[in-house]
């Protein structure tokens, strides 16, 4: 029986957990019933399991039944603060927290993917990490799992490591995205008081306002991206917050605003971090006010490896209809702390569509809204993907290592 068809016997146990999961929604670094329902549907299955310490992640390691190598694979598991509308039938019970990025479909696929996996055991070269991650959405879950072993767990070097992330809307449902080098932006804020001296509005030149020099550094920040950076590779400032004042015929002593900003490359990403303080601080000194400015780096550029990504969309096209996998012209403008784990490790991360099936895709609400519905449809297609990336990226290991030595067989 090939991947798809098992995953396809899977599906509904799959989407079983998926929902379990989307009804109860756990934030950042510690999700103690998420981790539990985990632990219970890989209950049984010969996986060495080890729980974190710092946050409530789950590492289960799976080994060949023949010498090899390891890859890994990972599903991130932690929800969103958002307040659902999707009126989906299985609807979070909690309120102010959502599944609205599609986590919930990574972790019970990535389960899919164990399972299949430790059905195949015997025939594995080598062994799979399978790492369930909280705190993706902006805790660096993917650090702390690093920093407590996450990429030793096999104890010996990892050869490769991928990630599905779905999308609602965007991609066609079903349909498979990924493209080589730079797949998501780094992801960094800017934040920023302007300090003044407070008066009277109808007599603003007794006073020195930091409302028109925060809007006037507001508009420059999108001046300088435009003139200082190359378009071919962009970036992103979005000005997401802007506080000040508390009434019409008052100047406030303070004006604050807090920006996100994307990049696509490391060199960008650094002019970044030494620029944008720099002009704040500059457009404040030129009015005589002061300013704290901090640039506060999150996660770097996400950057595939060539040849995992070429072997990647391979797999994907033998496992599906060569027409439902798509090369990617652009980088999606998303961030992931995956990133990390691409800077240790060759690999690739790849998208898949989760629109529902007869949906106005380029339409429907996207990942990170209230109103984002996900298809469980999708989720044999994440676990048959996931396992065939692992099982076949150990046979090309296995069979290589053999080559060597059966040469040095010869030799001798």
């Amino acid at each position: 029986m090939s991947a798809v068809e098992r995953a396809k016997e899977l599906q509904p146990e799959m989407a079983r957990l998926r929902r379990e999961l989307h009804r109860q929604p756990e934030l950042g670094l510690h999700l103690p019933h998420t981790q539990e329902k985990v632990l219970a549907a890989l209950d049984g299955l010969p996986l060495e399991i080890t729980t974190g310490k710092g946050l409530t992640s789950v590492t289960a390691v799976l080994r060949g039944g023949r010498p090899g190598g390891a890859v890994l694979l990972r599903g991130d598991m932690d929800a969103l603060p958002v307040t659902e509308e999707s009126g989906v039938e299985y609807a979070s019970v909690v309120p102010g927290r959502m599944h609205a990025c599609g986590h919930d479909l990574h972790t019970a696929g990535l389960v899919g993917a164990a399972t299949l996996l430790a059905e195949r055991r015997e025939h594995l070269h080598g062994d799979v990490v399978f790492m369930f991650q909280p705190g993706e959405e902006g805790y660096n879950g993917a650090g702390t799992m690093i920093e407590e072993g996450v990429l030793e767990a096999a104890g010996k070097p990892l050869d490769a490591a991928y990630a599905l992330h779905v999308a609602a809307n965007r991609v066609p449902g079903g349909v498979v995205v990924t493209r080589s080098g730079t797949i998501t932006s780094a992801s960094d804020e800017l934040t920023v008081t302007v300090r003044g001296k407070g008066g009277h509005g109808s007599n603003p030149a007794y006073a020195k306002d930091p409302i028109a020099v925060a809007c006037e550094m507001v508009t420059a920040l999108q001046t300088w991206v435009t003139r200082a950076f190359d378009i071919f590779d962009p970036v992103v400032v979005t000005v997401g917050r802007f506080h000040a004042g508390t009434k019409a015929n008052v100047i406030p002593d303070t004006a604050e605003f807090e920006a996100t900003v994307r990049s696509y490359s490391e060199h960008a990403q650094q002019r970044l971090a030494e620029g944008l303080p720099r002009l704040v601080r500059s457009i404040a000194a030129a009015h005589g006010l002061e300013t704290d400015a901090e640039y506060i780096t999150g996660f770097p550029v996400t950057v595939n490896d060539a040849d995992e990504t070429a072997f990647a969309l391979t797999t994907a096209r033998e496992l599906f209809d060569a027409r439902e996998v798509m090369v990617s012209p652009q980088p999606s403008n998303g961030s992931e702390d995956f990133s990390y784990i691409l800077q240790r490790v060759p690999g690739a991360m790849l998208m898949v569509g989760a629109a529902p099936e007869g949906a106005d895709w380029q339409n429907a609400p996207m990942n990170h809204s209230p109103r984002a519905v996900f298809d469980d449809r999708v989720l044999y297609r994440q676990a048959a993907l996931l396992a065939e990336l692992a099982e076949r990226r150990l046979a090309a290991t296995g069979a290589s290592t053999e080559s060597v030595s059966a040469s040095a067989g010869a030799v001798a």
